[in-house]
């Protein structure tokens, strides 16, 4: 058996040499002669300690003073210290022992009593360790086992589907980043971690239903005909079957999530979806959530029957309602995670994803027992995991890791170089060569800033002038402050990048274009158009408006016909008819297919502009006879609800379309009713 090491914190150099020589035969010895010393090695080799011998009055920061910070750190759970002082009052010793002390030794040494006290708090820290990975593995061996389970028979499914076998993964990896974003953005659902972790493992059951689907259906790679449609959405209602059929733990939340999850994860927010056309907050979070989660993978992967579609498109295509319509705070959710789901989604395995959600577990239920046992691995692992994930999204660019106690910055290979500084800089807000970077007065209230976050709101964003090269230029620092999993939890630093302002002014322009504008068009998407529209509605002031939305009678015939690029050809050339009919002040939206709104303000009548505008869009493209039924719907009838007045277009043009095709019909609640 190797070595343990042993850390002697004292101020005289006599005493440490007696204890070094002491133990030395049986510990590797490390020496620190004063406090702050100490907590710099603690935060370098905190691993590699096994004990410490603490002195009680030194110079800087006495042996007090660094219990009170390892006790901050939790880094007193894990390694036993035995204070050594000559000071033997009762009042020193209880406060030694209040702070997490395991033993006292006073001076002068006795060399028996000292090999004796410190084998004996050696081997039971050892004995205390041994107990906790026990239990850790236990645990999560039981977690390994369940998760495992349930990964089989999901993969079963994808198998018999012709998946790649990691479309369960990437469901959720997506469901757990989608659910940690809404909890951040709202508390409209109250989800706590453990909800987060069920829906997780609960997604994994969403396709089970499948296995009822026979496999010339399931795996055909050309459009199904509307019977086998039909058929294939009765996957939906199998699964839910499925676990309903269960004789056992009906009241099981695993089991009453995954049938949610079966159940309506084809579900839609505007209430087109199926099985049962459940609308808006009627469709469960948990199955909102998945079904999002899946259109995403499925639309970036490859299947038998399309080819793998880019990132950034699917999204496009997602937000233009283009897979049907999704909670516009789930759209937003997924822009605000998409750089880092691109990461981990690149960087998944079945191994190394799998093991690290498990510890993830162990970790949590390790908590919420209260065993006061704890993993250091687990959390140091969750530090560094926070770290690289965090820091790989924002790679090649100025990025750091600062600690406070001791106060140290490490820059990356990259901003190192960019700066000319070395790597790893002690004590910043002393240095020279990094204030005449970063002035100490700017990187002072840089540190304030991180101070004064918590661990629900880590995230600080401000701008400082930086001299780069000679020149001065504006950067804009964003950093996530790193808080300790402990209670209360404890700041230890951040981690964080510099960009060049300009550049991201230009980044983010760009970024607002697209994601604001359909592609195929270039016409709004209807989620953004949806906020102007109300937004103008709000502030009507006597104003009057008209809404109107219209479909194309025969698309789908123009694409069997002539193809999917003429169809958008015809899409492109609708929405050019639009624009040259419009107003700066109007709006118009592509809602996602061949299904288009615009708005607009009138004074005294609308009919004419209507007609106007009806007539350019039906014009003939090219050879193909352009058909559109339109409903039309003023703000007379807006009663405060944009979504009531949208129903009321929406039945509109249903109305006109199985009448009379190729028509308009104005909003008219007796003929519909």
């Amino acid at each position: 058996m190797s070595k343990r090491s042993i850390l002697i914190v004292d101020d005289s150099e006599l005493n440490r040499a007696l204890l070094s020589d002491m133990l030395s035969s049986d510990f590797d010895i490390i020496e620190a002669e004063n406090g702050a010393q100490a907590i710099q090695i603690l935060h370098e080799k905190e691993l590699e300690i096994s004990l410490m011998l603490l002195d009680i009055v030194m110079p800087e920061m006495d042996g007090f003073e660094v219990l009170a910070m390892m006790n901050r750190k939790d880094w007193i759970r894990s390694i036993p210290v035995i204070m050594i002082s000559a000071e033997t009052s009762s009042a020193s010793i209880d406060r030694a022992y209040d702070l997490g002390a395991v033993d006292y030794i006073s001076r002068p040494f006795d060399e028996r009593t000292v090999k004796h006290r410190v084998s004996s708090n050696f081997m039971l820290s050892l004995r205390q360790q041994e107990m906790t990975e026990l239990l850790s593995s236990q645990i999560y061996q039981k977690e390994k086992d369940n998760s495992l389970m349930i990964e089989i028979l999901s993969h079963i499914v994808e198998f018999r589907n012709g998946e790649s076998g990691m479309h369960v993964l990437h469901v959720n990896v997506i469901t757990q980043m989608l659910l940690e974003a809404l909890v951040k953005k709202t508390n409209k659902y109250p989800l706590n971690s453990q909800d987060i972790r069920m829906i997780t493992v609960a997604s994994s059951l969403h396709d089970i239903g499948k296995i009822s689907v026979p496999s010339e259906i399931l795996n055909k790679p050309g459009r199904f005909t509307p019977e086998e449609f039909e058929i294939m959405k009765r996957h939906t209602i199998e699964g839910a079957n499925m676990l309903e059929a269960i004789p056992y733990h009906q009241d099981a939340e695993l089991v009453k999530l995954g049938y949610e999850i079966c159940r309506w994860h084809h579900e839609r927010y505007d209430g087109r979806g199926y099985p049962d056309g459940l609308k808006g907050d009627e469709i469960p979070i948990s199955a909102q959530v998945v079904s999002m989660a899946d259109v995403y993978d499925a639309l970036t992967s490859e299947r038998c029957y399309k080819p793998r579609i880019e990132s950034d498109k699917a999204v496009q295509m997602i937000m233009n309602g283009e897979c049907g319509q999704f909670n516009p705070l789930l759209a937003e959710c997924l822009l605000d995670i998409l750089p880092r789901l691109k990461t981990e989604l690149d960087v998944l395995s079945f191994g190394s994803n799998t093991e690290e959600k498990l510890q993830e577990t162990v970790k949590q239920v390790l908590k919420n027992d209260s065993n006061g046992v704890s993993d250091r691995s687990i959390r140091l692992l969750e530090r560094e995991r926070q770290k690289f994930q965090y820091l790989s999204d924002i790679s090649l660019e100025i990025t750091f890791d600062y600690s406070l106690e001791p106060e140290i910055l490490n820059l990356s290979d990259f901003g190192a170089q960019t700066l000319g500084l070395p790597v790893r800089i002690t004590e910043p807000s002393k240095s020279e060569a990094w204030g005449a970077i970063f002035s100490h007065e700017n990187f002072a209230h840089f540190v304030d800033l991180i101070k004064h976050t918590n661990p629900a709101n880590s995230i600080v964003i401000d701008k400082y002038k930086l001299t780069i090269n000679g020149e001065e230029k504006w950067g804009k620092v964003i950093a996530k402050a790193i808080w300790s999993d402990t209670e209360p939890p404890q700041l230890d630093g951040a981690i964080g990048k510099i960009v060049d302002v300009d550049d991201e002014i230009k980044a983010m322009a760009d970024f607002e274009k697209r994601a604001n504008h359909d592609a195929k068009t270039g016409l709004f998407n209807y989620n953004v158009a949806k906020k102007l529209i109300e937004r103008m509605l709000s502030q009507q002031d006597g104003k009057t408006y008209v809404l109107a939305m219209f479909d194309l009678d025969n698309f789908k015939g123009a694409n069997d016909r002539y193809g999917h690029l003429f169809g958008d050809e015809i899409l492109a050339a609708i929405a050019d008819r639009l624009r040259s009919n419009m107003r700066s002040t109007d709006i118009a939206a592509r809602m996602g297919g061949d299904e288009f709104i615009f708005f607009m303000e009138y004074r005294d009548t609308f009919e004419p502009q209507i007609a106007r505008i009806f007539e350019h869009l039906t014009e003939k493209y090219k050879d193909f006879d352009v058909g559109v039924s339109m409903g039309i719907v003023t703000s007379d009838h807006y009663n405060g609800n944009y979504d009531d007045l949208f129903k009321m277009a929406d039945e509109a043009m249903y109305f006109v379309k199985n009448k009379n095709k190729n028509n308009y019909y104005i909003y008219n609640e007796n003929d519909i009713k």
